[in-house]
Formats: structure tokens, C-alpha cells, sequence
């Protein structure tokens, strides 16, 4: 093993292209694929350790306590496949003021617990301590980093209940309540409902925890479940935003190791052809052929060990950040999703070295088929003859000798040819599928209350955001606002927290007036909200729920109730909110003003001039100037820019070796083209045409490919329904630079070759013969 060391350390400081070609693939590819399975890992695994940790409930189930009593309901703990059981718990809900804890107006499911323990559902205190006596309160709310001791002491005053005050912050990954105080406590608070937390022995699937709450509903009353929530849920809402990036980094992941393989196996393939006097010279020396496989084996593992380490670390880095903004605007609770776990390390380290020995393994047995006689015989032989006939066949047809030679060069090593017009192939595609997606993340950032022109949010008074109290009225600011010029369409809103009857979580619903024309332009399906009870929300919100345009839903508020339907789908949304006509608010809270003005200014206007006019109104309000950006988009478009470049690069870098090995396989005949006339212009020309019809085939073959894995990604975005005119972003101008795409990438990776073809002297190539 000694001397297969020192041999292939010869070969990799000899053949310096081909090292730096595998490096820099694996690097590429090693990168790519560690943050598609970072991301894969991270959307189920740290929200299923934080729930074992805790102990969270399959199923929390609310029950009415006039059908059903404490007893019954500490019977079904017993109850066949029920593994562990907590409760009963007593729930009260209860209006908190708007602004408390800067949440909005609204419900809060209140419980009460006598300790954080239990069998099921073990809830984290983040700060403070439990509540132990009258009048304390424990607010489920991870608000990750901020001054949790500061806001220790704050009081809870709902109208015809008693005073609360904050003793601690807690966290619940189960989403059990929205606050905890003792037995004794909730009883002030009139509870209206009894909360059972169960853990089964089978909950591997949706389905497994519908049977085992059927099996335990089976024995109450008829009517005792009012509601329910399965870990499901809270699993689906975890990974929602993380769900929408997979399908596009699984893509660059399967087209990253795609090239990879391509582009090793052609480069072994070439260095062995390019190596038989290298060959032979081994085996003469008595170098087994085992021992030769091993040599070009170990050439091919060392730079792709290099390329691992170095895009595992890449990756690594990259990670953090990318993960933070897969899963901003995520309830996390306790769990961890900034890092990256060992396996996916594991598999990269030891997973692509493995790749890369694989692919090289079946051009390297020719190493060992080969006989040391034949090597050496055959070292200088060019095998150009085999595209002969086809060169002289386009000869015929009038093309430039140069442009002749070289369509013709690619037939001369079919199989080389083959495998990098698949290089190319998947260039293209990702360069097709960069410019589908950019394109339509471009049209999604698009879709906002501007249409088109700047827009303005005017924030209304209160006590948190340091603002005095207004001093206009609401229809007042509404037509001030209005008369300001600029001004093309005003819509107010109100955010509040509401119960979606039939579902144990509060939502947040958010009431509007106003102008709703670039409101509607967010519709993907259904229409805009206009009477009492009618909802739009986005795939998330509807997907989790088990709604659709057309499904019923009741909404309530401080005991009001409005029943209503579901009569549109946004393009994207909060899965935790929907939006509703003020029709509805009028229905729920009457007494409810404008928190919010969102204007669309017409093209052209002054934003900030709006701006300070509105500041001068009235001291309550604060306006600010929107700057338009999409998180979603920013990332989609930013991470697949750069794996474009960097398999545009690998792919150019692909190109660049096989037409070097041709140059080296055809020295005799450049220096006999030369001497008999032949240009170094006409050489450049000749090499760089020989991989100009390979690209502009691929660029054929490529697009259609980028165009149905474009539409498969944009169909496949769980938290995104694109409409039609998103998803079509495909024109004639636009296809017809695609498909120069391969050919870009076939001449850029020619050009240096092509160059030193055409300043190689005559007497430098005929030197051999």
C-alpha cells in the first residue's frame, strides 16, 4: 500500500484539473445536499425530542361537564390503549384586553393545573415559578430571547373576574392552554369545559390516534367531546414553513449528486484513457491490477474527501441561518432547530467519498483489464477514426473545415460524449428551474396592498407601542387619510383572538374595511369577504383545519357567536389567522376600532412626504413606509441562485476536462491539421464548435426537464397556493435564452482548452511520434 500511496499522490499532483474538478463537484454537491437533509431532519426531529421530552398528549380533549362528570372522564385513563392520562383539568376562557402582553383582544383558554408535572404533558417553566395561590397566573408564551423577568408581575384585568397577576412563563408542546392557574382559581373564573390529555400506546399514524380516541368517546355520553387536537396538528403546524422549502432543495440535492456521479465517472473514465502509458509503466513495474485500481481509486478519493470536509463545513454554516428562516414565525416551544444533527454530518462525510469510489470504480476496472503491452502500445494512438465518416459527412454539406472537424469530434468518444451532454443536460435544468422559480416568487413578493405603487401602515395608539391616545375618531382618520394626496385606497383593520368553534386552539382573525382591490389580487381561489361570518385564509390555516372554499365555520367573542363560511383562499397566510369582513367584527365586538390603516399610494408618489403628513394628523398615529420583500422569496431565489452558479460552474468545470482530454488524445493531429494550414483561430474554432452541438441538444433536452420539475416544486408548496399567473412564467424570449444555457456552459468550459489547442506548436505535438 505504500507504493499505491506514493503512485496516486503522483497522480493527484500531475493531474492538478482533474483533482480540482472532483474537489470542487463534491464540494458543490456536499453542501446542497447537507442543507436539503438539515432541513428534511429539522422539520420532524426536534419537535418529536421536544414532544417525548414533555410527555406531550396524542389527543387533548375538551369535554362538556354537563353531559360528563370528573369521574367518568378519570376512567377513561383506564380505558384499552390509553398509555398515560392527565386530568381532569378544569378550563375557563377569559378576554384579555388588547395589548396585554402584546397579544390582541381577545379568548384565552385558561386551566387549571395544580403543577407543571403529570404523566402527560410536563409543561417547561421558562421563568418565574408555578402558581401556588389565588390570583396567580402562569402564561403559556415562548417569546424566544425576550425579558421574561421584566414583564414578571404584570396584571390581567378581564371585566366581572378577578385581577391575575403574572408569577411565571411556561412553555407547552402540546399547546395545552394559553395559561395556568390552580383548581381553586379556575372555579372564580367560570369554567365552562374539562380538559383530558391522553398518550396511547399506538399513535404512529393520524389514523391510530382517530381509533384510539374513538375507542375511549365510545363509553361517554353522546355529545361529551366538544373538541379535540391531535399531535398531528401541532406536527403539521411545526413544519409547515419547512415543508414549502423541501421540495425545491430536494430537487438541487438529487441534481447536485447527479452531476457528481457524471462528472467523477467521466473524469476517472478520462484519466484512465489518457493514463495507459501511466498504466503500463505501473504494471511493468510489477504494480498488480488490483494495485493499479487502487492507485486511480485513491487518486479519485483524496480531492473527494477534501471537496467532503470542506462543503460539510460550508454547509454547516449555512445551516443555522437557513434553518431560522425555514421556521421564522414557527411556534418552536423548547424545540431546537438552528442545528444540525450528527447524522446528516455522517452522511455526508461518509456518504460521498463512498459516491464518489462507486462511480469511479467501473472506469477504473478497465485499468485492471488492461495489459501492460497493449497500454504502452496504445498510449499515443488517437481514436478519432471512429468519427471519420460523420466528419466527412458534414464536410459534404459546405460547413467550414473547422466547423466540420469539429461536430464531428464528439462521435469519436461516444460514451464521453454521452456523459457530458448529461452534465449539461442537468446544468440546464437548474438553470431552468432558477429562472421558473425566480420568476414566480418574483410575481409572489409582488402580491400586496400596493398594486402596484408604494404603500404606507399607519399603526393607531396604545400604551405599548409608546404612542399617546388618539385624538380623531375612526371614521375620522379613515377620511383624513383618504384626503391626503397620493392616497389611492385605504383598508383598516383589527386584529383579534377568536374561537373557531369545534377546535380547542383560539385564531387570530383580522377584520378589514375599506378598499379590498389589491387585497383580492392575493386570492388564489374564491372571492374577497363582504357579509358576517364569511373567511378567507391561507393553505395553511385551511390544510391543518380540514377546510376548503365552501366549509362552514362558527366563529366566537365574548360569548357572541356568528356562523359563516369559508368563501376564499389566500396565496399564502399565517396558519394561526384568517381574515374576515368587519361585518363579522360589528357582529362580535361592536365596540372594536381600527388598529391599523394599510394605504396604496398612487405610481409615482412620495412615500415618505405621505408618511410625515400622516405623523402630523394626529399624535396618535405613526406611519411608516412598507419596504416590499418576501422572506420565502428572498431565500428561494437567493439559495437557488447560488446552486445555479455553483453547478453551472461544476458542470463548466466537467466540460473543460473532456475537452482537455480530447486536446491531449488528438496532439498528432492538431500538430498534422497545423502543419498542413490550419490556423490557431481555425483550432479555437474547431475545439469550441466540438462541444457546441453537444450543449445545444442538452439545452433541448434540459428545459422541458427544469419546466416539469418547476411546476411540480410551485404545486407542492404547502404553505403557498400560487395562482395561475405565478406558475406561468415561461415566454418566448425567455426559452430562447434558455436553450442558448448549454451552449454557454459548453463554450465556457471549452475556451481555456480551445486556447492552449491553438498555441501548441507543431513540433510540440508531433514530438511523440
Amino acid at each position: 500500500m505504500s507504493a499505491v500511496w506514493r503512485a496516486a499522490r503522483a497522480a493527484v499532483r500531475r493531474r492538478r484539473v482533474q483533482t480540482t474538478v472532483i474537489g470542487l463537484v463534491v464540494l458543490c454537491a456536499t453542501t446542497t445536499v447537507l442543507l436539503a437533509l438539515a432541513l428534511l431532519s429539522a422539520a420532524s426531529a426536534p419537535f418529536d425530542r421536544a414532544y417525548s421530552a414533555q410527555r406531550g398528549a396524542h389527543v387533548s380533549a375538551t369535554y362538556d361537564p354537563a353531559r360528563v362528570s370528573d369521574a367518568q372522564l378519570t376512567e377513561t385513563a383506564r380505558r384499552p390503549g390509553v398509555a398515560a392520562a392527565s386530568g381532569p383539568f378544569h378550563q375557563a376562557v377569559v378576554t384579555v384586553p388588547g395589548d396585554w402582553l402584546w397579544m390582541p383582544r381577545g379568548p384565552l383558554t385558561v386551566v387549571g393545573r395544580a403543577g407543571p408535572d403529570g404523566p402527560v404533558d410536563r409543561i417547561d417553566v421558562l421563568a418565574g415559578r408555578w402558581a401556588s395561590a389565588p390570583g396567580e397566573i402562569v402564561v403559556n408564551w415562548d417569546i424566544g430571547g425576550s425579558p421574561y423577568e421584566e414583564l414578571l408581575g404584570t396584571k390581567l384585568e378581564s371585566p366581572g373576574l378577578p385581577a391575575l397577576t403574572v408569577v411565571g412563563f411556561a412553555t407547552s408542546m402540546s399547546r395545552s392552554a394559553g395559561a395556568w392557574v390552580t383548581p381553586e382559581q379556575v372555579t372564580q373564573l367560570r369554567p365552562a369545559s374539562v380538559q383530558m390529555l391522553y398518550r396511547f400506546t399506538d399513535a404512529s399514524s393520524p389514523a391510530a390516534v382517530r381509533d384510539g380516541l374513538s375507542g375511549i368517546v365510545a363509553g361517554l355520553p353522546e355529545g361529551s367531546l366538544t373538541a379535540s387536537q391531535s399531535y398531528f396538528t401541532l406536527k403539521k403546524a411545526f413544519s409547515s414553513r419547512a415543508d414549502a422549502y423541501l421540495p425545491f432543495m430536494g430537487l438541487f440535492g438529487v441534481l447536485g449528486l447527479l452531476v457528481s456521479a457524471l462528472i467523477v465517472a467521466n473524469v476517472v473514465s478520462g484519466a484512465v484513457v489518457a493514463g495507459y502509458r501511466h498504466i503500463g509503466v505501473l504494471k511493468a513495474m510489477g504494480f498488480t491490477p488490483n494495485q493499479v485500481v487502487a492507485v486511480y481509486l485513491t487518486m479519485t478519493g483524496v480531492p473527494a474527501v477534501v471537496g467532503c470536509l470542506l462543503g460539510t463545513l460550508a454547509g454547516g454554516a449555512l445551516a443555522g441561518p437557513f434553518l431560522q428562516v425555514a421556521f421564522s414565525g414557527t411556534e418552536t416551544g423548547n424545540a431546537v432547530v438552528n442545528t444540525v444533527d450528527p447524522w446528516v454530518h455522517a452522511v455526508c462525510l461518509l456518504g460521498f467519498p463512498a459516491l464518489v469510489l462507486v462511480t469511479a470504480l467501473v472506469p477504473a476496472l478497465r485499468a485492471h483489464r488492461l495489459p501492460a503491452a497493449r497500454a504502452i502500445s496504445s498510449a499515443g494512438v488517437s481514436r478519432a477514426g471512429r468519427g471519420l465518416r460523420v466528419q466527412r459527412a458534414l464536410a459534404a454539406t459546405g460547413l467550414p473545415t473547422p466547423v466540420g472537424l469539429g461536430l464531428g469530434q464528439p462521435f469519436a468518444r461516444p460514451a464521453r460524449t454521452l456523459m457530458t451532454m448529461a452534465a449539461i443536460v442537468l446544468g440546464v435544468t437548474t438553470v431552468t428551474v432558477s429562472t421558473g422559480l425566480t420568476g414566480t416568487m418574483l410575481a409572489y413578493a409582488e402580491t400586496g396592498p400596493g398594486g402596484g405603487g408604494p404603500t404606507v401602515t399607519v399603526q393607531t395608539g396604545a400604551p405599548l407601542n409608546g404612542l399617546p391616545s388618539l385624538r380623531l375618531g375612526d371614521a375620522e382618520i379613515e377620511e383624513r387619510l383618504r384626503s391626503l394626496p397620493g392616497a389611492r385606497e385605504v383598508r383598516a383593520s383589527a386584529l383579534s383572538q377568536v374561537s373557531l368553534v369545534g377546535y380547542t386552539q383560539p385564531v387570530f382573525a383580522d377584520f378589514h374595511r375599506g378598499d379590498l382591490s389589491s387585497y383580492a389580487s392575493r386570492l388564489a381561489d374564491g372571492r374577497v369577504p363582504r357579509a358576517a361570518g364569511e373567511v378567507v385564509a391561507g393553505p395553511g390555516f385551511l390544510t391543518e383545519r380540514g377546510l376548503s372554499v365552501g366549509s362552514g365555520v362558527t366563529l366566537e367573542l365574548d360569548g357572541r357567536r356568528v356562523s359563516g363560511t369559508v368563501v376564499g383562499e389566500l396565496v399564502d397566510g399565517d396558519a394561526r389567522a384568517f381574515s374576515t369582513s368587519w361585518e363579522t367584527l360589528r357582529v362580535l365586538a361592536p365596540e372594536v376600532r381600527a388598529r391599523q390603516y394599510q394605504v396604496g399610494l398612487a405610481p409615482g408618489s412620495d412615500a415618505r412626504a405621505y408618511a410625515a403628513a400622516v405623523d402630523a394628523l394626529d399624535p396618535g398615529l405613526r406611519a411608516e413606509v412598507n419596504e416590499f420583500g418576501s422572506a420565502a422569496a428572498t431565500v428561494v431565489v437567493g439559495f437557488s441562485s447560488v446552486f445555479t452558479v455553483l453547478l453551472s460552474v461544476v458542470t463548466a468545470l466537467g466540460v473543460f476536462n473532456t475537452v482537455l482530454l480530447n486536446v491531449r488524445e488528438r496532439r498528432r493531429d492538431l500538430g498534422m491539421l497545423k502543419s498542413i494550414g490550419m490556423t490557431p483561430r481555425q483550432v479555437m474554432v474547431m475545439t469550441v464548435t466540438s462541444v457546441t452541438g453537444v450543449g445545444a441538444v442538452a439545452g433541448l433536452i434540459g428545459i422541458p426537464l427544469g419546466m416539469v420539475a418547476h411546476r411540480l416544486i410551485v404545486d407542492n408548496v404547502g404553505i403557498v397556493s400560487f395562482t395561475g399567473s405565478m406558475k406561468d412564467v415561461w415566454h418566448a424570449p425567455q426559452l430562447a435564452g434558455l436553450l442558448l444555457a448549454g451552449v454557454v456552459i459548453a463554450v465556457l468550459g471549452a475556451l481555456v482548452p480551445a486556447r492552449t489547442a491553438a498555441r501548441t506548436t507543431i513540433a510540440a505535438a508531433l514530438h511523440t511520434e
